[in-house]
């Protein structure tokens, strides 16, 4: 009986070999954890198939391939590859690459036991992919949105204005890629809820401005070209002309005059719009201002004196100096000439000398410390001080600054006076006689 056995299982090894069919059609042989059963042959007859008796053991002698697991199903074997494993379970099942996807990289996905990319047909159109933790995550491009999943498609800024979400009388625009919401012009508020008139009514603005086609100006606009706004009152300006112009306040104000030729006698000249008469603050205080032509001309009265376009007043005898009539270096001072009229009288400073009318210069010296002393210090000058000083005949020897006069051997006199000749006369003998004349 087992070599009958035996021998139908090596005609059913044959057969399969032979016939793949004759497990069934279309047998995969890179079928992962495939399931077969195997059935025996008949020996009455080869054509016909028939399952081994149950009461025998199905998986004796293990009719599956390498690797494969026999499972007794009802007394027929039944070939499996044992989990982990890939190939035909009849002849020999191949460890995968993988079990789980931890014995994968983080960025591959443990997939029929191997190690694939998991953005392999995971994300929608256009989407990015990027593996991680083996899986795989999808996001749009940025410019892109949409379900990652499905498809991304590229962003229309406007889009995101419409529709808008802004409030009533704004305008919604995309400003760097983000909408932003503005009031429309004439409006104001807060754009997120709603804009309105800047103002109804003037009690809507401050008190200096008035209510204009909804919007609050200032009420001095309501001034006329030219003309100044003093106040505001209950929202209307007070409004006048400046001094010197004409015209209505609210309308127009316009110069007093264009030229010199719209001003009158008593103001002849036109400055910037206003007629003035040009002497009008151009001289100083006491002085006298005609006009010549339209220039003004500042002068101090006969009997006084001063800068008349600051102050004139009245003559004193200092004035005689002032300015300085004298010569470079020399000093004035009042005085009064032969008929006794004042007049300014000049010299030259100590220690100058020359003409004090035209100039002096300051002279050799100012006292005889200056001088050698073979020389005194007369009238600012070092000089011989011999001279003029010793008398007619006599000889003098200037020492220490001073004349030393004598009289030459042989004259006599006073020095500084007169030196005259000395003159020889007899003088009689005394002998002690007192009777020699006898």
């Amino acid at each position: 009986m087992p070599s009958k056995i035996a021998l139908s299982f090596v005609l059913l090894l044959a057969a399969i070999s032979s016939f793949p069919e004759v497990l069934g059609k279309n047998v995969d042989k890179r079928c992962v954890n495939c399931t077969y059963r195997t059935y025996y042959t008949s020996a009455s007859s080869p054509s016909q198939y028939t399952a081994r008796d149950a009461s025998a053991d199905a998986c004796h002698g293990n009719p599956c391939g390498v690797n494969a697991i026999c499972q007794d199903a009802g007394g027929r074997p039944v070939c499996s590859c044992p989990p982990g494993h890939s190939g035909n379970p009849l002849t020999a099942c191949n460890r995968g690459e993988c079990l789980d996807n931890i014995d994968c990289r983080g960025d591959l996905q443990c997939k029929d036991n191997r190690c694939v990319n998991p953005c392999v047909g995971a994300c929608g159109l256009n989407a990015n992919c990027e593996p991680k933790n083996h899986v795989a995550v999808c996001s749009c491009p940025t410019g892109y949105r949409g379900d990652p999943f499905t498809s991304c498609h590229r962003v229309d800024p406007d889009e995101q204005c419409h529709p808008s979400p802004c409030g009533v009388n704004t305008k919604c625009e995309i400003l760097n890629g983000v909408p932003t919401c503005s009031c429309i012009h004439g409006f104001t508020g807060n754009p997120l809820s709603g804009c309105r008139h800047e103002c109804e009514h003037d009690g809507d603005c401050s008190a200096r401005d008035t209510c204009s086609n909804f919007k609050c100006v200032p009420a001095c606009q309501q001034c006329g070209i030219g003309a100044t706004c003093n106040t505001v009152a209950g929202h209307r300006a007070v409004c006048e002309c400046p001094k010197g112009y004409i015209g209505s306040p609210y309308t127009e104000c316009r110069p007093e005059c264009y030229g010199d030729s719209d001003c009158p006698s008593n103001r002849p000249a036109c400055f910037y719009g206003i007629c003035k008469n040009t002497c009008d603050g151009a001289c100083g205080v006491g002085a006298d201002c005609n006009l010549r032509g339209l220039t003004p001309v500042c002068s101090c009265p006969r009997d006084m004196t001063g800068d008349p376009f600051v102050r004139c007043r009245p003559f004193t005898k200092e004035d005689l100096c002032e300015p300085n009539p004298c010569g470079t270096n020399a000093l004035c001072i009042p005085g009064h000439d032969n008929t006794g009229r004042e007049r300014p009288v000049c010299n030259c400073l100590p220690g100058y000398t020359g003409n004090p009318l035209s100039h002096c210069s300051r002279g050799e010296c100012l006292s005889n410390n200056e001088c050698p002393d073979n020389k005194a210090c007369i009238n600012y000058q070092c000089v011989n001080p011999c001279i003029g000083k010793c008398a007619s005949g006599a000889t003098c020897e200037p020492k220490a600054h001073l004349a030393v006069c004598k009289c030459p051997p042989g004259y006599s006199g006073d020095a500084l006076v007169s030196c005259r000749q000395t003159r020889a006369f007899p003088v009689a003998k005394y002998d002690g006689c007192t009777q020699c004349g006898k």
